[in-house]
């Protein structure tokens, strides 16, 4: 018979509070070296679908392989080229038959990247982070995304087929009276974003429910546990802070751009873009001063508990000290202390010490000390 060995180590750490701290959330978030070689995983699996489109007809293509995509770089239509899953080959083989500028591929091979926007070779490029919130572990996930604007084409790399926030893009590609079908690549684009900076809107909001519920936890009662709670939060607002800011540079590369794939109609909507992307960055500054008040509140809930403590304890000190003063004099050893023989002394010593104290809490509680 197997008998499967216990390790209590493996439960205790549960119960030690600076397992709280997460250690190695920490080490996730800010283990960035630009300067080292990125060892990204292949994925095992590619998806492709392709979005091949004009104001009239739609062509909706999956495919588990980027070479069918490969045509629709002159198909005479608007083509979105989504690509889920990232592999070296891949990639290169796509950029290179798109004439896409090598730097641009080693972006989006790479991990960790700032958010920004550039261009090069009749191309815009930019590379940003989708934002997740995890409800069960209560973390927020990032998935880097790549975009890539070409002529009369737009081809997107994510890493993670499962999740992605185009759902209402791709409802809006199907219907014919859609504006986004009379326009081309960039309005396409500008969608993307759109949809990408909306989303963060919705993970600050669930981090704004755990701030509240946060907030009361402090209130309520301070203890090592709600710290760990707060230096939680603190880590995943670090994301934030992390991935919004540069994406107000990012839109605002599009604005300023001179590129003739962008049209000085689509100006504006870029625009409308960055003041949500602003408003975001203003809200995650005030998540952010909301958990360093939140942190000075713990701090000052702990220390008036212990001013509670001390100052019930020098209450108590003071209402033994009559007691201790009382038998300290009749406890020395002189031969003549006044009352020493009287049957009654033991019984009048006693009374002192018991009324002075109650003296004493008569007029502390008058004076307003507790």
């Amino acid at each position: 018979m197997n008998v499967k060995k216990i390790r209590p180590s493996k439960y205790l750490r549960y119960l030690y509070p600076l397992n709280l701290f997460g250690t190695q959330r920490t080490k996730e978030i800010l283990s960035v070296n630009p300067t080292a070689v990125s060892q990204r995983e292949e994925a095992a699996d590619v998806f492709v679908t392709i979005y091949d489109y004009d104001t009239g007809h739609i062509e909706e293509k999956k495919l588990t392989g980027v070479s069918g995509c490969l045509s629709y770089k002159s198909s005479g239509r608007i083509s979105w080229i989504n690509i889920d899953g990232l592999r070296k080959a891949d990639v290169e083989l796509v950029c290179n038959h798109f004439e896409i500028h090598p730097l641009f591929a080693e972006d989006i091979l790479s991990t960790n990247q700032r958010p920004k926007m550039d261009e090069a070779d009749n191309h815009l490029f930019c590379l940003l982070n989708m934002l997740y919130y995890n409800n069960e572990n209560r973390t927020v996930e990032q998935e880097q995304i790549s975009i890539i604007i070409g002529k009369d084409y737009v081809i997107s790399f994510q890493e993670d087929a499962k999740r992605d926030v185009f759902n209402p893009l791709r409802d809006r590609l199907r219907s014919n009276n859609s504006r986004i079908r009379q326009r081309g690549a960039d309005y396409l684009c500008y969608n993307m974003l759109d949809l990408i900076i909306d989303n963060y809107f919705l993970v600050m909001e669930q981090l704004g429910e755990a701030v509240e519920l946060l907030e009361e936890e402090v209130v309520r009662s301070s203890n090592k546990i709600t710290l760990g709670h707060i230096n939680q939060l603190r880590k995943e607002l670090i994301v934030l802070k992390r991935n919004i800011p540069p994406v107000r540079e990012l839109v605002n590369g599009f604005i300023r751009s001179d590129s003739d794939l962008l049209e000085d109609r689509t100006t504006k909507y870029f625009k409308d873009v960055y003041d949500h992307i602003v408003q975001a960055n203003d809200l995650t500054e005030n998540y952010r001063d909301m958990m360093i008040n939140m942190h000075d509140l713990y701090i000052n809930n702990v220390n008036l508990k212990l001013n509670e403590v001390m100052k019930v304890m020098a209450i108590v000190t003071c209402l033994l000290a009559p007691a201790t003063v009382i038998g300290g004099i009749f406890g020395m050893n002189f031969q003549t202390i006044p009352w020493l023989h009287n049957p009654y002394g033991f019984f009048i010593a006693v009374g002192f010490m018991l009324l002075i104290p109650v003296w004493m809490l008569w007029v502390f509680r008058r004076r307003g000390w507790f």
